[in-house]
């Protein structure tokens, strides 16, 4: 407060004398009474300017802060965002891995198990090809001794029909 009035006791001589001639007007009085009203109010608002412009200050200081704050929080839970989605990439690939290794143990298994039954089918084929083979001689052999038996003209040895049924077997 006394800086304001020094200053302003000291500008008025300067605001006084400025002119060489004279000059009738009230702009310097209205200047005198400016600079007392200006004083005025400084000495009467100074301390509630100050108290109010610096909560204000921190009040702004404050939201900044806040602001700061929450923008440190988004960025990390971006961040942790960004490194779940990175393991989520890396379990699909090792689940897709994972199936793909399935899926060819699968393919193997089951190609094995098709030679098995492919196997065992020739094997069963090879087997019923042989006992019908065994059955249709058998009735043949039938056949050819029931002929032999039932026509009673026909006078045959032991030797000539075991030859016959040779023949008729081979």
């Amino acid at each position: 407060m006394k800086k304001v009035l020094l200053t302003l006791l000291s500008i008025t001589p300067l605001v006084l004398f400025a002119n060489d001639h004279e000059v009738h007007t009230d702009i310097v009085e209205r200047s005198v009474n400016f600079f007392i009203f200006a004083a005025i109010l400084y000495y009467l608002l100074a301390d509630k300017l100050k108290t109010f412009f610096g909560d204000r200050t921190k009040s702004i200081q404050a939201e900044l802060d806040k602001a700061q704050e929450m923008m440190k929080a988004s960025q990390k839970r971006v961040e942790e965002a960004q490194k779940e989605v990175e393991d989520s990439k890396a379990i699909a690939q090792e689940l897709v891995a994972s199936a793909n290794n399935d899926i060819e143990s699968i393919k193997s298994k089951i190609n094995d198990a098709v030679e098995q039954e492919i196997k065992i089918l020739e094997k069963l084929s090879i087997d019923k090809q042989a006992i019908e083979t065994k059955e249709v001689k058998q009735e043949v052999v039938q056949k050819v001794l029931d002929q032999l038996l039932t026509d009673e003209n026909i006078a045959l040895s032991q030797d000539d029909l075991a030859n016959i049924i040779l023949k008729k077997v081979a």
